[in-house]
């Protein structure tokens, strides 16, 4: 811990503080289990009719949202071939390829890689094999780790944009700076008002659990860059196909306005310790505005912890 952590303490109250903040996440864990197990009979009924694995949805005329699971990705059609952006794995990147042959035959020559998340960038082979460029950012690149179902870039970029034209189509991949994972970029299709942004931004949610690999306040940063951008909709790393640009301020908003409310919450309850108390005064004065939000009671207490971490250890 570091040394102003423990400041006017004894080890051992330090000790008992953390021991507190451990049982304050162990009792969380605890009722999401309580309430998965509620929500079986609910499971079971949606069982009998299943969401599809994956779809593709039509955006603009030439843009399309491919899901699979809970993960999204961009599909721009160009009259000289089709790019795609985050394959997710090499099962999705199949359902993709199959998806695209109904509404063109056209084939992929663009792979587009977000960030260097496993979750998004996995499974472009079935691309590759047929003769697409991958293009990453350069820092995404150098801090993608080693897995069998990743295939490295054929082409990486180190400036802040860098542009992929292709028939009638022109895409801006745009860096952020950071924020999330490594070399985050967005990808805008100026002609069809589109912009491709990947995991930042999830449209009327929280942030997810507990941020990993990100930094809220760098973040922020982030979605300002992207607010500056012109574009009118945006499809999402997951949520929804597609959603206005307002999602873009209302999750930078989200950010700042939790930034806010963790350090009141904190001051109010005397100690950054006092973790089951700053979550419910932060719930409190978040509710009225992103109560609907979604995982707003299930992942608050995560999100408060990383704020947390941020605000007393500057990272």
């Amino acid at each position: 811990m570091p040394r102003g952590a423990g400041k006017d303490r004894t080890p051992e109250e330090d000790t008992t503080r953390e021991r507190e903040m451990k049982k304050a996440i162990h009792r969380m864990i605890a009722g999401l289990t309580v309430a998965g197990a509620l929500a079986l009979p609910t499971a079971f009924a949606a069982a009998q009719a299943p969401t599809p694995q994956f779809d593709l949805t039509k955006v603009t005329d030439n843009v399309y949202s491919f899901r699979f699971l809970t993960h999204r990705a961009m599909v721009v059609v160009t009259s000289d071939g089709v790019i795609v952006t985050d394959p997710i794995n090499s099962v999705a990147a199949q359902n993709m390829m199959d998806e695209i042959k109904k509404i063109t035959n056209k084939p992929v020559k663009f792979v587009i890689y977000s960030h260097n998340h496993w979750d998004h960038v996995a499974g472009a082979r079935i691309f590759k094999d047929q003769g697409a460029k991958i293009i990453q950012h350069a820092l995404a690149a150098q801090n993608t780790r080693p897995n069998p179902d990743v295939v490295p870039a054929d082409e990486t970029f180190k400036d802040d944009k860098y542009v992929v034209t292709l028939g009638d189509q022109m895409i801006e991949l745009i860096y952020v700076g950071p924020s999330h994972g490594s070399g985050m970029i967005v990808m805008r299709v100026p002609k069809e008002r589109v912009l491709n942004v990947v995991d930042i931004v999830t449209p009327q949610r929280i942030g997810f659990r507990n941020f990993p690999d990100t930094s809220p306040q760098d973040t922020i940063k982030a979605l300002r860059k992207v607010e500056a951008l012109d574009f009118d909709r945006i499809v999402p790393g997951h949520g929804p196909a597609s959603a206005p640009k307002s999602e873009v301020t209302a999750m930078r908003e989200y950010l700042e306005d939790l930034t806010t409310a963790v350090a009141n919450a904190t001051q109010k309850a005397g100690s950054p310790f006092a973790f089951e108390k700053i979550t419910e005064l932060v719930k409190a004065e978040l509710r009225p505005k992103y109560g609907q939000w979604g995982e707003f009671d299930n992942w608050m207490m995560l999100n408060v912890d990383r704020v947390l971490l941020e605000q007393r250890l500057g990272y």
